[in-house]
């Protein structure tokens, strides 16, 4: 429903206008989709009327995968039956710190004992990518800053709809507008373990869970302007830039 939008990015500015059903609908073909194969792969159960939140990258220490697992009894209290978890992606095949990393997110889904659906997606591809990128209802990264470069998974996430619940690093320091088209998490200027989980429970309980359940017109809303703020995190706005501020016109 924005026509042009590969070639020029800025029609993705008009997101605002496309039909609230419209754009609920195609989402959830695609979160269907993607709890098909996950299913397919994991045998958990992910339901589709869930709140399902997606964190796929590569496994390295900085980017904590393990964040949301800090304080089980917590997690388990604001997610029983209301959320559940998506994980997937790759660590370099000589990088044990990686493989601990994958195991342990592993583990930590089955210390919650089917009290909150947590799958790991293996084998992932671009393929993959794709289908949870656009599937999940919220894209999480939680990085520990400064160390966030980019952050290319939650601009995929943000041009399919997918707002992003993030540290404000990376791309997301520059993106974000809290509330309006995704949510900010941790303190920017004082990273800390504890207090960045808190944060993300507390973002969770009393901001994204409420507002996905109990209002779906401002969570339309939201998607709409994630894919607007993806107008300006694309390949071509970039060579555009190259051309027109280096190059000359």
């Amino acid at each position: 429903e924005l026509p042009g939008w590969r070639g020029d990015p800025n029609a993705l500015r008009q997101a605002g206008e496309l039909s609230t059903d419209g754009l609920l609908s195609a989402h959830n073909r695609r979160k269907k989709e993607l709890l098909t194969y996950a299913n397919s792969h994991t045998g958990l159960g992910f339901a589709e009327g869930i709140l399902t939140i997606g964190f796929a990258r590569r496994a390295a220490a900085y980017k904590r995968a393990t964040l949301l697992f800090r304080d089980v009894e917590r997690i388990t209290r604001l997610a029983g039956g209301r959320v559940q978890f998506l994980f997937a992606g790759k660590a370099h095949p000589r990088d044990e710190a990686g493989h601990r990393i994958i195991q342990a997110v592993i583990q930590a889904g089955q210390r919650l004992d089917g009290r909150v659906r947590v799958g790991y997606l293996v084998n992932y591809t671009m393929w993959s990518g794709a289908l949870i990128t656009s599937g999940v209802d919220v894209w999480l990264n939680t990085p520990l800053r400064p160390y966030e470069a980019s952050g290319t998974s939650g601009m995929k996430a943000a041009l399919n709809g997918v707002p992003s619940a993030s540290i404000a690093d990376g791309w997301w320091a520059e993106a974000a507008r809290d509330n309006e088209n995704g949510w900010l998490i941790g303190d920017a200027e004082n990273p800390d373990d504890a207090a960045d989980a808190e944060s993300l429970y507390k973002t969770l309980e009393e901001r994204i869970v409420p507002m996905y359940y109990d209002r779906r017109e401002q969570w339309a809303t939201v998607m709409k302007q994630a894919i607007a703020t993806g107008a300006d995190f694309t390949a071509a706005r970039m060579i555009n830039d190259y051309k027109n501020q280096y190059y000359g016109s």
